[in-house]
């Protein structure tokens, strides 16, 4: 645990930058436990808060950078990677391009605070043709009050942490078996709250060459495009009904309750869909599907969308 120590207090920036460049990628490991220790590091005299700021925020704002950039190339495929490796369930492109397009670049600003949205934030501004100063403006700015809270925190409170630090030391390797236990209580957390949300989805899908089965032999079900409308604007299912961001959760749908009705997205595991077939059921619909693939699944079998 000295050794630890000793590295943080002689490499603390070098640290705190990659463990803010890899969280901000996507790898689970908080970077504010960092950002804490060297802010209470700097009340001592050993760093400067200003030098420490500096470095977390070009760290934070190159790893966005990459998001940015795979957005912008690769379009919404990458938010769909983006959801699927993500540890925080709630981070589903809808919900995120929900608040993208209601607040536009100025998100950013918050977007570090709220788990699963900065990554899928930053793809999602080189998708929607953010331009890039734009981006990087509000990125940084968003980048600096998230790090300058946890520096400020950490020299706030920095007697309490340095005696934390102190008890971990005198600890040795039992101190370091903490911290490390600590991680892995972190990330079992998360995964847990993920596969806790995507059991909460299961449910009877239908496929894509099934629903168009359906419409080839004449039966039409009520089909709902949940997307949001940006999305909806590269083409619809035939015959597909709408769900705008704000109705997600309150939204009014008055067709036959002994009707089918499927439901389509474009998120990983058929998020939306699920949820809203889930509210569905609650209401007294009892043959609710949401499409397997979704949209993405639709137009890779080659079948006909409206624009």
């Amino acid at each position: 645990m000295n050794t630890l120590f000793h590295l943080i207090e002689q490499y603390g920036l070098l640290i705190l930058f990659a463990n803010v460049l890899i969280e901000q990628l996507g790898v689970p490991v908080p970077a504010y436990p960092t950002l804490i220790i060297t802010g209470a590091l700097a009340e001592r005299g050993q760093y400067s808060a200003a030098g420490l700021l500096l470095t977390a925020v070009v760290a934070a704002v190159l790893a966005d950078l990459v998001w940015y950039q795979a957005g912008k190339i690769y379009g919404r495929r990458v938010m769909a990677r983006l959801c699927r490796i993500s540890l925080s369930p709630d981070s589903c492109v809808r919900q995120t391009e929900s608040i993208y397009l209601r607040w536009g670049a100025r998100s950013l600003l918050v977007a570090k605070f709220i788990p699963g949205f900065a990554s899928i934030a930053s793809a999602l501004s080189g998708t929607l043709g953010t331009r890039r100063s734009t981006f990087i403006l509000y990125d940084a700015a968003g980048s600096a009050l998230w790090a300058g809270l946890g520096i400020y925190l950490g020299s706030l409170f920095s007697t309490a942490i340095d005696d934390l630090l102190d008890v971990l030391a005198q600890l040795g390797h039992y101190g370091m078996m903490l911290v490390v236990l600590a991680l892995l209580l972190f990330v079992g957390n998360k995964w847990w709250q993920r596969r806790r949300f995507r059991k909460s989805l299961e449910m009877a899908r239908i496929s894509v060459q099934e629903l168009n089965q359906l419409l080839e032999q004449g039966i039409a079900p009520t089909i709902i495009d949940v997307r949001s409308p940006g999305a909806q604007q590269d083409g619809r299912i035939p015959g597909a009904v709408t769900i705008s961001n704000q109705e997600i959760q309150t939204f009014a749908f008055d067709g036959p309750v002994d009707g089918e009705v499927i439901v389509y997205c474009a998120c990983p595991n058929e998020a939306s869909a699920a949820m809203v077939a889930r509210q569905l059921m609650q209401r007294g619909y009892k043959k609710v599907r949401p499409l397997t693939g979704g949209i993405d699944a639709w137009v890779a079998a080659g079948y006909m969308i409206d624009a």
